[in-house]
């Protein structure tokens, strides 16, 4: 089970001729949406259900670098690269729509104010890109699994809504799944947290 995540930027603000220009594919669980080394023709909203970003290791094994939800932009860097960088695939039924990369840059161009906006969801990226970073360098499954919780909960925030699999936890924070089976029962165990089927609870410490 995935865990929920912090707010992101909305893309309410995109431009009007980009949203005119969309189109919406559907997709089956592990259908690709583009491949790495496609040329480039869009940015893509997730309206619903999930997509990974996957790049593959040097024997052939999967890396998630983004599990894309409902509301997410993905593959921004596309509107500056002539290729995509990794493999995009639906990892359930998914309803995915595509902003023209021509579209979008010329409405970038031509208003300031957009260009600005977009910054800030890169700015945005950026970050969430560095805390997954930091996380990494945990090397305690136990602590690395908390340290997510609590960065995924927010400010402030106990309560974590339940998306997804518990392969696509796993997958996120870098660690097995047999790995992080065992994490979650020994957390709850030792009263760090509670779960449902639809949320994890941080507990309290003293």
């Amino acid at each position: 089970m995935t865990a929920g995540k912090p707010a992101v930027p909305s893309p309410d603000w995109l431009p009007a001729e980009a949203r005119e220009r969309s189109s919406v594919r559907e997709l089956e669980a592990g259908e690709p949406l583009f491949r790495r080394g496609q040329k480039t023709f869009a940015i893509f909203e997730v309206e619903r259900g999930r997509l990974r970003m996957v790049r593959y290791s040097a024997d052939g094994e999967p890396v998630l670098l983004h599990l894309a939800r409902p509301g997410d932009l993905f593959a921004e860097a596309a509107l500056f690269s002539s290729a995509y960088q990794c493999d995009a695939v639906a990892a359930t039924a998914c309803r995915v729509r595509a902003y023209p990369k021509r579209a979008l840059l010329t409405a970038f161009r031509s208003d300031p104010a957009l260009g600005e906006q977009f910054m800030a969801v890169l700015a945005h990226q950026v970050h969430v890109l560095r805390a997954r970073l930091e996380e990494r360098n945990i090397r305690s499954a136990r602590e690395r699994l908390l340290h997510h919780l609590a960065r995924v909960a927010g400010p402030g925030g106990r309560t974590i809504p339940i998306n997804g699999t518990l392969l696509d936890l796993a997958a996120e924070i870098g660690v097995s799944h047999e790995a992080l089976y065992r994490t979650l029962a020994k957390l709850e165990k030792d009263g760090r947290i509670s779960r449902t089927r639809s949320e994890i609870t941080l507990r309290r410490t003293r």
